[in-house]
Protein backbone atom coordinates (compact mmCIF):
# COMPACT_ATOMS: atom_id res chain seq x y z
CA UNK A 1 0.00 0.00 0.00
CA UNK A 2 1.40 3.61 -0.76
CA UNK A 3 -0.26 5.33 1.77
CA UNK A 4 -1.18 5.14 5.19
CA UNK A 5 -3.91 2.37 5.80
CA UNK A 6 -7.31 4.40 6.46
CA UNK A 7 -5.66 7.71 5.65
CA UNK A 8 -9.21 8.73 3.82
CA UNK A 9 -11.49 7.19 6.54
CA UNK A 10 -13.44 9.20 8.90
CA UNK A 11 -15.40 8.40 11.97
CA UNK A 12 -17.94 9.96 13.55
CA UNK A 13 -19.02 7.19 15.98
CA UNK A 14 -18.89 7.18 19.28
CA UNK A 15 -18.29 3.34 19.69
CA UNK A 16 -16.47 0.99 17.44
CA UNK A 17 -16.74 -3.09 18.29
CA UNK A 18 -14.50 -5.55 16.67
CA UNK A 19 -17.04 -9.05 16.47
CA UNK A 20 -15.43 -12.26 16.13
CA UNK A 21 -16.65 -15.21 14.90
CA UNK A 22 -15.75 -19.10 15.84
CA UNK A 23 -13.87 -21.16 13.11
CA UNK A 24 -10.33 -22.95 14.69
CA UNK A 25 -7.83 -22.79 12.41
CA UNK A 26 -9.07 -19.94 10.00
CA UNK A 27 -9.07 -17.58 12.85
CA UNK A 28 -5.50 -16.60 11.86
CA UNK A 29 -7.54 -14.41 9.60
CA UNK A 30 -9.08 -12.64 12.53
CA UNK A 31 -5.38 -11.60 13.49
CA UNK A 32 -4.57 -10.65 9.78
CA UNK A 33 -7.60 -8.23 10.36
CA UNK A 34 -6.19 -6.62 13.40
CA UNK A 35 -2.80 -6.18 12.33
CA UNK A 36 -4.29 -3.97 10.14
CA UNK A 37 -6.70 -2.42 12.27
CA UNK A 38 -4.09 -1.55 15.07
CA UNK A 39 -2.14 0.68 12.52
CA UNK A 40 -5.44 3.44 13.13
CA UNK A 41 -5.76 6.14 15.17
CA UNK A 42 -8.77 4.06 16.56
CA UNK A 43 -9.36 1.37 18.78
CA UNK A 44 -11.71 -0.85 19.66
CA UNK A 45 -13.92 0.42 22.88
CA UNK A 46 -15.53 -3.37 23.01
CA UNK A 47 -14.27 -6.74 21.39
CA UNK A 48 -16.47 -9.80 21.44
CA UNK A 49 -15.58 -13.31 20.08
CA UNK A 50 -16.61 -16.88 20.31
CA UNK A 51 -14.38 -19.89 20.39
CA UNK A 52 -11.22 -18.70 18.36
CA UNK A 53 -12.75 -15.97 18.16
CA UNK A 54 -12.69 -15.38 21.68
CA UNK A 55 -9.32 -16.56 22.55
CA UNK A 56 -8.41 -13.46 19.50
CA UNK A 57 -10.38 -11.01 21.62
CA UNK A 58 -8.58 -11.89 24.62
CA UNK A 59 -5.26 -11.67 23.42
CA UNK A 60 -6.50 -7.95 22.27
CA UNK A 61 -7.94 -6.62 25.11
CA UNK A 62 -5.19 -8.61 27.79
CA UNK A 63 -2.79 -6.34 26.36
CA UNK A 64 -1.17 -2.94 25.81
CA UNK A 65 -2.18 -1.41 22.47
CA UNK A 66 1.72 -1.43 21.28
CA UNK A 67 2.00 -5.35 22.32
CA UNK A 68 -0.91 -6.91 20.78
CA UNK A 69 -0.17 -7.50 17.42
CA UNK A 70 3.04 -9.00 18.73
CA UNK A 71 1.50 -11.26 21.17
CA UNK A 72 -1.29 -12.81 18.46
CA UNK A 73 1.40 -13.81 16.69
CA UNK A 74 3.10 -15.26 18.97
CA UNK A 75 -0.15 -17.44 19.47
CA UNK A 76 0.11 -18.35 15.59
CA UNK A 77 3.10 -19.42 15.54
CA UNK A 78 2.92 -21.22 18.51
CA UNK A 79 0.22 -23.38 17.43
CA UNK A 80 1.36 -23.82 13.88
CA UNK A 81 4.74 -25.63 14.80
CA UNK A 82 4.40 -28.95 14.19
CA UNK A 83 4.04 -28.56 10.35
CA UNK A 84 5.32 -25.71 8.74
CA UNK A 85 6.51 -27.28 5.22
CA UNK A 86 5.70 -24.67 2.73
CA UNK A 87 3.32 -25.34 0.35
CA UNK A 88 3.93 -27.09 -3.49
CA UNK A 89 2.81 -25.22 -6.28
CA UNK A 90 0.01 -27.09 -7.57
CA UNK A 91 -3.61 -27.11 -6.09
CA UNK A 92 -4.00 -31.03 -5.97
CA UNK A 93 -0.79 -30.99 -4.37
CA UNK A 94 -1.50 -28.09 -1.89
CA UNK A 95 -5.21 -30.40 -1.51
CA UNK A 96 -2.89 -33.45 -0.58
CA UNK A 97 -0.90 -30.96 2.25
CA UNK A 98 -3.43 -29.19 3.18
CA UNK A 99 -5.20 -32.81 4.15
CA UNK A 100 -2.00 -34.33 5.78
CA UNK A 101 -1.83 -31.45 8.08
CA UNK A 102 -4.72 -31.65 9.08
CA UNK A 103 -4.69 -35.38 9.62
CA UNK A 104 -1.66 -34.44 12.07
CA UNK A 105 -3.15 -32.37 13.92
CA UNK A 106 -6.34 -34.98 14.65
CA UNK A 107 -3.44 -37.30 15.57
CA UNK A 108 -0.66 -35.90 17.67
CA UNK A 109 -2.91 -32.43 18.60
CA UNK A 110 -1.84 -28.90 18.40
CA UNK A 111 1.17 -27.63 20.18
CA UNK A 112 0.24 -24.89 23.18
CA UNK A 113 -3.59 -26.01 22.30
CA UNK A 114 -4.74 -29.45 22.58
CA UNK A 115 -3.22 -32.98 22.94
CA UNK A 116 -4.35 -36.14 22.35
CA UNK A 117 -5.89 -38.20 25.21
CA UNK A 118 -4.12 -41.50 26.43
CA UNK A 119 -7.36 -43.68 26.27
CA UNK A 120 -10.52 -43.60 24.41
CA UNK A 121 -13.45 -41.56 26.31
CA UNK A 122 -15.68 -44.81 26.58
CA UNK A 123 -12.61 -46.45 28.67
CA UNK A 124 -12.43 -43.39 31.13
CA UNK A 125 -15.06 -43.04 34.20
CA UNK A 126 -18.13 -42.04 33.46
CA UNK A 127 -18.48 -37.88 33.60
CA UNK A 128 -15.09 -37.26 33.46
CA UNK A 129 -13.43 -35.25 31.07
CA UNK A 130 -11.69 -37.97 29.86
CA UNK A 131 -14.99 -39.80 28.98
CA UNK A 132 -16.50 -36.50 27.17
CA UNK A 133 -13.76 -35.35 24.78
CA UNK A 134 -10.96 -36.48 22.64
CA UNK A 135 -8.08 -33.97 23.50
CA UNK A 136 -6.74 -32.35 26.71
CA UNK A 137 -6.74 -28.28 26.86
CA UNK A 138 -4.68 -27.97 29.26
CA UNK A 139 -1.87 -26.43 27.12
CA UNK A 140 -4.51 -24.05 25.80
CA UNK A 141 -4.45 -22.87 29.34
CA UNK A 142 -0.99 -22.77 29.72
CA UNK A 143 -1.15 -20.65 26.27
CA UNK A 144 -3.28 -18.15 27.74
CA UNK A 145 -1.66 -17.60 30.92
CA UNK A 146 1.33 -16.82 29.55
CA UNK A 147 0.14 -14.42 26.56
CA UNK A 148 -2.45 -12.72 28.49
CA UNK A 149 -2.73 -10.14 31.06
CA UNK A 150 -6.09 -10.79 32.82
CA UNK A 151 -6.05 -8.23 35.14
CA UNK A 152 -5.58 -5.80 32.20
CA UNK A 153 -8.71 -6.95 31.12
CA UNK A 154 -10.75 -7.07 34.03
CA UNK A 155 -9.34 -2.83 34.91
CA UNK A 156 -12.16 -2.76 32.15
CA UNK A 157 -10.28 -0.03 29.70
CA UNK A 158 -11.73 -2.23 26.39
CA UNK A 159 -14.96 -3.96 26.73
CA UNK A 160 -14.52 -8.09 26.16
CA UNK A 161 -17.22 -10.30 25.79
CA UNK A 162 -16.96 -14.17 25.21
CA UNK A 163 -19.79 -16.17 24.14
CA UNK A 164 -20.40 -19.99 25.33
CA UNK A 165 -23.48 -22.33 26.01
CA UNK A 166 -24.78 -23.64 29.52
CA UNK A 167 -24.47 -27.06 28.97
CA UNK A 168 -27.15 -28.22 30.95
CA UNK A 169 -29.96 -25.58 29.98
CA UNK A 170 -28.71 -25.29 25.96
CA UNK A 171 -29.32 -21.65 26.78
CA UNK A 172 -26.43 -18.96 25.33
CA UNK A 173 -24.57 -17.22 28.11
CA UNK A 174 -21.93 -14.24 27.63
CA UNK A 175 -19.01 -13.94 30.00
CA UNK A 176 -18.58 -9.95 29.73
CA UNK A 177 -15.60 -7.89 31.97
CA UNK A 178 -18.63 -5.18 32.87
CA UNK A 179 -20.25 -8.01 34.31
CA UNK A 180 -17.73 -10.45 36.58
CA UNK A 181 -13.95 -11.27 36.47
CA UNK A 182 -12.87 -12.70 33.76
CA UNK A 183 -10.27 -15.39 34.08
CA UNK A 184 -8.54 -18.32 31.41
CA UNK A 185 -11.55 -20.98 32.11
CA UNK A 186 -13.83 -18.15 30.59
CA UNK A 187 -12.18 -17.98 27.15
CA UNK A 188 -11.75 -21.80 27.17
CA UNK A 189 -15.47 -22.36 28.07
CA UNK A 190 -16.12 -20.30 24.74
CA UNK A 191 -13.79 -22.72 22.80
CA UNK A 192 -14.78 -26.10 24.29
CA UNK A 193 -16.36 -27.61 21.20
CA UNK A 194 -17.58 -31.28 21.87
CA UNK A 195 -16.65 -34.07 21.47
CA UNK A 196 -13.19 -32.80 20.76
CA UNK A 197 -13.02 -30.68 23.80
CA UNK A 198 -14.39 -31.18 27.64
CA UNK A 199 -17.14 -29.23 28.96
CA UNK A 200 -15.00 -26.85 31.11
CA UNK A 201 -17.30 -25.66 34.61
CA UNK A 202 -17.24 -22.68 35.98
CA UNK A 203 -19.30 -21.78 39.44
CA UNK A 204 -21.15 -25.26 39.29
CA UNK A 205 -22.28 -25.49 35.87
CA UNK A 206 -20.64 -26.60 32.36
CA UNK A 207 -20.16 -24.53 29.61
CA UNK A 208 -19.69 -25.69 26.07
CA UNK A 209 -18.20 -23.67 22.77
CA UNK A 210 -20.85 -21.03 21.93
CA UNK A 211 -21.18 -21.73 18.74
CA UNK A 212 -23.26 -24.85 19.15
CA UNK A 213 -26.48 -22.24 19.37
CA UNK A 214 -24.83 -19.07 17.57
CA UNK A 215 -20.88 -18.89 16.16
CA UNK A 216 -20.84 -14.89 15.77
CA UNK A 217 -21.65 -12.74 19.03
CA UNK A 218 -23.35 -9.87 16.65
CA UNK A 219 -26.45 -9.72 18.42
CA UNK A 220 -24.87 -9.50 21.81
CA UNK A 221 -23.75 -6.44 20.78
CA UNK A 222 -26.52 -5.28 19.00
CA UNK A 223 -29.03 -6.26 22.41
CA UNK A 224 -26.30 -4.96 24.66
CA UNK A 225 -25.24 -1.69 23.25
CA UNK A 226 -25.72 2.06 24.68
CA UNK A 227 -26.91 5.26 23.08
CA UNK A 228 -24.24 7.02 20.21
CA UNK A 229 -23.71 6.17 17.02
CA UNK A 230 -22.14 2.24 16.79
CA UNK A 231 -19.67 0.87 14.14
CA UNK A 232 -19.25 -3.04 14.25
CA UNK A 233 -16.32 -4.64 12.15
CA UNK A 234 -17.57 -8.07 12.09
CA UNK A 235 -14.89 -10.71 10.90
CA UNK A 236 -16.49 -14.21 10.00
CA UNK A 237 -14.76 -17.00 9.61
CA UNK A 238 -17.34 -19.11 7.03
CA UNK A 239 -19.51 -18.02 4.31
CA UNK A 240 -23.31 -18.53 4.10
CA UNK A 241 -22.99 -18.19 0.79
CA UNK A 242 -21.28 -20.50 -1.68
CA UNK A 243 -21.15 -22.53 -4.52
CA UNK A 244 -22.96 -26.22 -5.16
CA UNK A 245 -20.89 -28.58 -4.16
CA UNK A 246 -18.94 -31.01 -7.40
CA UNK A 247 -17.52 -33.55 -4.80
CA UNK A 248 -17.88 -35.29 -1.08
CA UNK A 249 -15.20 -33.00 0.48
CA UNK A 250 -16.67 -30.23 -0.71
CA UNK A 251 -20.22 -31.01 0.17
CA UNK A 252 -18.66 -31.32 3.79
CA UNK A 253 -16.76 -27.92 3.37
CA UNK A 254 -20.13 -26.57 2.35
CA UNK A 255 -22.02 -28.20 5.26
CA UNK A 256 -19.50 -26.78 7.62
CA UNK A 257 -19.52 -23.23 5.92
CA UNK A 258 -24.09 -22.80 6.63
CA UNK A 259 -24.15 -24.53 9.74
CA UNK A 260 -21.09 -21.96 11.10
CA UNK A 261 -21.94 -19.05 9.55
CA UNK A 262 -24.80 -18.48 11.87
CA UNK A 263 -27.18 -16.74 9.47
CA UNK A 264 -25.40 -13.72 9.59
CA UNK A 265 -27.09 -11.95 7.06
CA UNK A 266 -30.30 -12.69 7.89
CA UNK A 267 -29.31 -11.59 11.86
CA UNK A 268 -28.44 -8.48 10.34
CA UNK A 269 -30.90 -7.68 8.41
CA UNK A 270 -33.39 -8.59 11.16
CA UNK A 271 -31.56 -6.11 12.97
CA UNK A 272 -31.74 -3.54 10.50
CA UNK A 273 -35.72 -4.05 10.15
CA UNK A 274 -36.28 -3.94 13.66
CA UNK A 275 -34.17 -0.40 14.09
CA UNK A 276 -36.59 0.43 11.27
CA UNK A 277 -39.66 -0.57 12.95
CA UNK A 278 -38.36 1.52 15.59
CA UNK A 279 -37.93 4.23 13.87
CA UNK A 280 -41.48 4.03 12.64
CA UNK A 281 -43.15 3.73 16.20
CA UNK A 282 -41.16 6.66 17.06
CA UNK A 283 -42.21 8.73 14.89
CA UNK A 284 -45.84 7.54 15.54
CA UNK A 285 -45.59 8.26 18.92
CA UNK A 286 -44.45 11.81 18.42
CA UNK A 287 -47.70 12.55 16.80
CA UNK A 288 -49.56 11.60 20.11
CA UNK A 289 -50.95 14.13 22.35
CA UNK A 290 -48.75 15.48 24.94
CA UNK A 291 -50.86 14.25 27.81
CA UNK A 292 -50.81 10.64 26.18
CA UNK A 293 -46.76 10.69 25.74
CA UNK A 294 -46.47 11.34 29.03
CA UNK A 295 -48.13 7.80 30.18
CA UNK A 296 -45.79 5.66 31.76
CA UNK A 297 -46.11 3.18 29.05
CA UNK A 298 -45.81 5.25 26.22
CA UNK A 299 -42.54 6.66 27.69
CA UNK A 300 -41.44 3.59 28.43
CA UNK A 301 -41.86 2.00 24.46
CA UNK A 302 -40.55 6.00 23.52
CA UNK A 303 -37.26 5.17 25.25
CA UNK A 304 -36.87 1.75 23.98
CA UNK A 305 -36.73 3.26 20.13
CA UNK A 306 -34.45 5.99 20.75
CA UNK A 307 -31.35 3.96 19.47
CA UNK A 308 -28.36 5.51 17.43
CA UNK A 309 -27.81 4.51 14.19
CA UNK A 310 -25.10 1.84 13.30
CA UNK A 311 -22.81 0.71 10.80
CA UNK A 312 -21.95 -2.95 10.27
CA UNK A 313 -18.80 -3.40 8.17
CA UNK A 314 -18.98 -7.26 7.17
CA UNK A 315 -15.87 -9.09 6.05
CA UNK A 316 -15.99 -12.63 5.12
CA UNK A 317 -13.08 -15.40 4.70
CA UNK A 318 -13.37 -16.73 1.10
CA UNK A 319 -11.58 -19.97 1.42
CA UNK A 320 -8.81 -21.36 -1.28
CA UNK A 321 -9.65 -23.76 -4.32
CA UNK A 322 -7.53 -26.56 -2.01
CA UNK A 323 -9.37 -26.10 0.92
CA UNK A 324 -11.72 -28.70 2.12
CA UNK A 325 -13.89 -29.67 5.06
CA UNK A 326 -10.75 -29.83 7.52
CA UNK A 327 -10.32 -26.04 7.21
CA UNK A 328 -10.46 -25.17 10.43
CA UNK A 329 -8.49 -27.75 12.12
CA UNK A 330 -5.42 -28.12 9.37
CA UNK A 331 -2.85 -25.72 11.45
CA UNK A 332 0.50 -25.59 9.25
CA UNK A 333 2.51 -22.56 9.72
CA UNK A 334 2.64 -21.72 5.58
CA UNK A 335 -1.59 -22.18 6.31
CA UNK A 336 -1.50 -19.63 9.12
CA UNK A 337 0.59 -17.23 7.57
CA UNK A 338 -1.67 -17.58 4.30
CA UNK A 339 -5.12 -16.56 6.45
CA UNK A 340 -3.15 -13.78 8.06
CA UNK A 341 -2.32 -12.40 4.91
CA UNK A 342 -5.35 -12.37 3.37
CA UNK A 343 -6.99 -10.44 6.68
CA UNK A 344 -4.47 -7.88 6.29
CA UNK A 345 -4.83 -7.69 2.82
CA UNK A 346 -8.92 -7.63 3.07
CA UNK A 347 -8.61 -4.75 5.69
CA UNK A 348 -6.51 -2.68 4.34
CA UNK A 349 -8.70 -2.67 1.15
CA UNK A 350 -11.55 -1.89 3.44
CA UNK A 351 -9.82 1.02 5.05
CA UNK A 352 -8.29 2.84 1.88
CA UNK A 353 -11.64 2.43 -0.40
CA UNK A 354 -14.35 4.40 2.91
CA UNK A 355 -16.68 4.85 0.59
CA UNK A 356 -19.14 3.03 2.38
CA UNK A 357 -18.95 5.59 5.23
CA UNK A 358 -20.14 8.32 2.82
CA UNK A 359 -23.59 9.74 3.67
CA UNK A 360 -24.82 13.17 3.23
CA UNK A 361 -27.52 12.64 5.62
CA UNK A 362 -26.90 9.57 8.29
CA UNK A 363 -30.15 7.80 9.46
CA UNK A 364 -30.99 6.54 12.67
CA UNK A 365 -31.14 2.87 11.53
CA UNK A 366 -29.05 -0.18 10.61
CA UNK A 367 -26.20 -0.13 7.27
CA UNK A 368 -24.56 -3.40 6.36
CA UNK A 369 -21.74 -2.92 4.11
CA UNK A 370 -20.39 -6.61 2.56
CA UNK A 371 -16.75 -5.74 2.04
CA UNK A 372 -15.22 -9.32 0.46
CA UNK A 373 -13.74 -10.41 -2.25
CA UNK A 374 -15.51 -12.44 -4.96
CA UNK A 375 -14.38 -15.93 -5.84
CA UNK A 376 -12.06 -14.47 -8.10
CA UNK A 377 -10.40 -11.79 -5.81
CA UNK A 378 -12.11 -8.64 -7.07
CA UNK A 379 -13.02 -6.19 -4.96
CA UNK A 380 -16.50 -5.20 -5.47
CA UNK A 381 -17.95 -1.03 -5.18
CA UNK A 382 -19.17 -0.88 -1.52
CA UNK A 383 -22.41 -0.70 -1.25
CA UNK A 384 -24.96 -0.83 1.86
CA UNK A 385 -27.43 -3.68 2.19
CA UNK A 386 -29.64 -2.25 4.84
Amino acid sequence: MSQTPGTRLKLDHEHIALVLQGGGALGAYQAGVFEAIAELPHEPHWVAGISIGAINAALIVGNPPERRVARLRAFWERVSSHVSTVFPWMDPQRAAFHQFSAAVSATVGVNGFYAPRLWPPAWQWPGSDGALSYYDTAPLRQTLEALIDFDLINQGGIRLSVGAVNVRTGNSVYFDNRQQRIGPEHIMASGALPPAFAPVVIDGEAYWDGGIVSNTPLQYVLDQRGPGRLLVAQVDLFSARGALPQTLGEALSRQKDIMYSSRTRFNTDQAAQLQRDRQLIHSLLQRLPEAVRQEPEVQQLAARCQQSHVDIVHLIYRQSRYEQESKDYEFSRSTVLEHWAAGRRDMLNTLNHPDWLERSEPDHGVAVYDLNRDAEGVWPAATPRA
